[in-house]
């Protein structure tokens, strides 16, 4: 069975968005691609996962991705990764929000409009 090599996003801003990738999460580019048309960025987690960064085409714009999309983020703590986040201005979803001893999870848009999502599990996924 094939594993998920990567999940793709858009970027009005790929240089920023990478930027805000490797700052918040700590991932690193493993493929430059800022001289293509469009430009972007392929960054990876240190368990192999990656995240694919391009350069959003003229003309196509920004959809409301809060029923259809989001990319989730295995965090070791929590309250951390939260704090970090809202400490550089980013705002989570209060309607959406699971915390119990098994899960604790909340929503919010990156700085380009892409939702996505941290997560805490006591036990892996499936396990």
């Amino acid at each position: 069975m094939p594993a998920i090599e990567h999940v793709a996003i858009f970027a009005d801003e790929p240089a920023i968005l990478k930027a805000f990738y490797e700052d918040v999460f700590g991932l690193r580019v493993i493929v430059d691609n800022s001289k293509s048309r469009p430009p972007g960025y392929f960054l990876a987690a240190d368990e192999g996962s990656a995240l694919e960064i391009i350069g959003r085409p003229f003309g196509i714009t920004n959809v409301n991705q809060r029923h259809v999309c989001h990319v989730a983020f295995l965090v070791a703590d929590f309250d951390a990764s939260r704090s970090l986040l809202e400490s550089r201005g980013l705002v989570f979803e209060t309607d959406t929000v699971v915390e119990n001893e098994a899960i604790r999870t909340a929503f919010f848009n990156d700085p380009e409009g892409n939702r996505m999502q941290i997560v805490w599990r006591a036990k892996p996924l499936g396990s």
